[in-house]
């Protein structure tokens, strides 16, 4: 796997910087820096990691990530199985929180500051706010001040017409890891993301961090407060959950055996662990949801 840099570099291109991507895959490596990032899922599916945090993500959803959390957008498979010029678009806009500390000081900003200097963490939009979506696209289409306006509306909008944001975060903040276990924990996740269907033993998953088996356990516990074990499960049910709604009419059980599970009931007993209700329950929920 390449080694890259772990830190990523944000260019100086004013207060607000804007990165659209219109690629073959999402960016999939583990990396982090020290702005705060907005990023808009126009197309594309997959799994997203934050910190020791994973959930399922898809195109339409909003996320903003704190400054140097560890993340990664990583897409799904068949994107590398087919790749086509234009299988993903994304708009993301970079902010240091720490200037807008700095510099937000005129009374009629006083929610926008407490908003962003309050941030915990990372946050997910809930759904129903295609207002969020469109002012986003407006701030990727403009410049100097016009762009730094829109922005402002936009943390207007979220600081005082957002509510029920979804945290995206398991309890453990502490995430500054070291560039050589930034580069670690990346090629941890990898693997697991792309062999999850897999039995991945320990002995395997330890060998590619370069460790014995009881090494990683401590080493993979101390970095992410869980153990290897529960975070393979949270990977596997994700793609589960994806599975559960827009899959090819697989039943439950076919479904656990193609995510990585041994047996059916092992995989009702974690899903409902993880997702807090059983499958049928999810299914269930998520169509009246929709309904």
């Amino acid at each position: 796997m390449k080694v890259i840099q772990f830190t990523v570099p944000v260019a100086n291109e004013g207060s607000v910087v804007i990165q659209e991507d219109i690629l073959p895959y999402f960016y999939n490596y583990l990396h982090r820096h020290q702005e705060a990032q907005i990023t808009l899922v126009l197309k594309g599916e997959g799994t997203l990691v934050i910190g020791n945090y994973t959930q399922a993500f898809k195109a339409g959803e909003v996320y903003m990530i704190g400054p140097n959390q560890p993340h990664m957008f990583k897409g799904d498979p068949k994107y590398f199985e087919n790749l086509q010029e234009k299988n993903i678009h994304a708009i993301h806009i970079f902010f240091d929180i720490k200037f807008f500390e700095k510099h937000l000081s005129f009374p009629e900003l006083e929610t926008v500051k407490k908003f962003v200097t309050n941030l915990p963490g990372s946050l997910q939009l809930p759904e129903g706010h295609p207002v969020a979506n469109d002012l986003i696209v407006q701030i990727s289409r403009l410049t100097g001040l016009d762009r730094l306006i829109r922005f402002f509306n936009l943390l207007q909008y979220f600081s005082s017409a957002v509510v029920n944001w979804k945290g995206l975060s398991t309890g453990f903040t502490q995430q500054y890891y070291t560039e050589s276990e930034g580069i670690r924990m990346n090629d941890i996740f990898q693997y697991t993301i792309e062999n999850f269907s897999e039995q991945i033993s320990l002995v395997k998953i330890a060998s590619i961090a370069h460790m014995t088996s009881h090494s990683f356990c401590k080493y993979f516990k101390k970095h992410t407060r869980k153990t290897y074990l529960s975070f393979l499960n949270e990977i596997r049910i994700n793609e589960a959950c994806k599975e559960l709604l827009h899959g090819d009419s697989k039943s439950i059980s076919e479904i656990a055996y193609a995510t990585g599970f041994n047996s059916a009931i092992t995989f009702n007993r974690v899903f409902k662990k993880v997702i807090g209700m059983s499958p049928s329950e999810y299914i269930r929920a998520c169509k009246f949801k929709a309904s």
